[in-house]
């Protein structure tokens, strides 16, 4: 294949086609052109074992995709290694287990407020309103806050699709007033300030210095982004399916322990996070495709964990597979320092919505709004509760 050749896009991530069934449109393009480039997202990787080859070769595949700072997900090691170990800090098990009764707390109030017998829509009465509720409960963030994320999300997320980059410049200051204002209070509070993980983030330190106001915002910024986002995409999934796989949802009721392996296996089938992004740091070979140094690499989670390769007869539903494959939090150095925290907020609000209900069922002809890239999952899920 030509220089020339290996340069015309492929596809169009973006093409209505695409946007209306993005899961069955990446199982197409890893069937028919695993290895595809575009002008948007560069060259995506549909397989498994492309995929992989790229979270673990970090020095082939740099992480270092962005000019704005970006702590640790943006870093490559060495750099990278310093700032894991500051994050994987405030992710310890004794911290997340604690945790708990207060992610219990918040559930159990927002199953308790859904009416019954009536149509909602889960993505906005539910899904979003326990994703920003968590997260600023974990962070130890005022509830006053809830709103403005909400809609900041919504912004960014737009402005991403778009690729609007002066929009997104706009969008990521108004974030960052906000971290401002919750770490100024706590500077100010001093010994008094709240014991909390952004209080933390102030105390730490990395190179023998504090962090700096830029790396905090960072922190703070990336987790959110991508617990709002994912979390929101994870509870209207998992709804979605137990709603359409009612003796799934039977099952679960009759042992809640099945949860766990349930839930990531759903999120298998139907990835809460669309792609991560990598730039090659030396000419290599994917696919039959020589890609030179500098290229923008896009791994699609939503293809690779789709993978018949790997995955036998990858649309069923099974709890006999292989966890160590499922890239649902990723792999190698980058994998997600917040899986464990994840996977409890999930486990606990859908064991609160399955002991407090009868039945989840999604309402005949009132069809579910697959949401677009970059989010995933649904934007409108229309369902009723027993």
């Amino acid at each position: 294949m030509s220089a020339l050749e290996e340069t015309l896009s492929d596809w169009d991530p973006r093409s209505d086609q695409v946007l209306a069934n993005q899961i069955k449109a990446y199982d197409k393009m890893r069937h028919q052109c695993p290895v595809a480039h575009s002008d948007y997202l560069g060259w995506s990787l549909f397989r498994h074992e492309d995929v992989v080859r790229a979270l673990e070769d970090h020095h082939s595949f740099s992480s270092a995709v962005s000019s704005h700072l970006s702590v640790p997900s943006g870093m490559d090691p060495p750099q990278h290694t310093t700032y894991r170990r500051l994050i994987e800090r405030q992710f310890a098990s004794a911290q997340i287990s604690a945790f708990e009764p207060l992610c219990r707390m918040i559930s159990a109030e927002l199953v308790s407020s859904l009416p019954r017998g009536e149509v909602i829509d889960v993505v906005a009465q539910f899904a979003q309103l326990f994703a920003v509720r968590i997260q600023c409960a974990f962070l130890g963030w005022p509830n006053s806050l809830h709103d403005p994320l909400l809609r900041w999300i919504q912004r960014n997320h737009n402005a991403t699709l778009a690729r609007d980059t002066e929009a997104m410049t706009t969008i990521a200051l108004e974030f960052d007033g906000y971290i401002g204002e919750l770490l100024e209070v706590r500077r100010n509070a001093d010994a008094a300030a709240p014991d909390d993980i952004t209080t933390n983030l102030l105390r730490e330190v990395v190179d023998d210095r504090p962090l700096s106001h830029e790396e905090i915002v960072s922190i703070l910024r990336n987790w959110t982004v991508g617990e709002l986002g994912t979390i929101t995409a994870c509870v209207g999934i998992l709804v979605h399916h137990l709603g359409n796989h009612l003796a799934i949802q039977q099952r679960l009721r009759e042992s809640l322990d099945l949860l766990p392996a349930t839930i990531d296996e759903i999120l298998r089938l139907h990835a809460p996070l669309i792609s991560n992004r990598r730039i090659t740091t030396k000419p290599v070979e994917i696919g039959g495709h020589k890609i030179g140094a500098g290229e923008r690499i896009t791994l699609i989670w939503a293809s690779a964990n789709r993978d018949e390769a790997v995955f036998d007869q990858p649309d069923e539903f099974r709890l006999d597979r292989d966890p160590s494959q499922n890239l649902l939090y990723g792999r190698g150095i980058h994998v997600c320092p917040g899986a464990q925290l994840a996977r409890l907020e999930l486990r606990v609000i859908m064991e609160e919505l399955l002991k407090s209900t009868s039945g989840i069922t999604l309402v005949p002809g009132c069809q579910p709004t697959i949401a677009h890239y970059p989010g995933s999952g649904f934007s409108e899920l229309p369902v009723q509760l027993a």
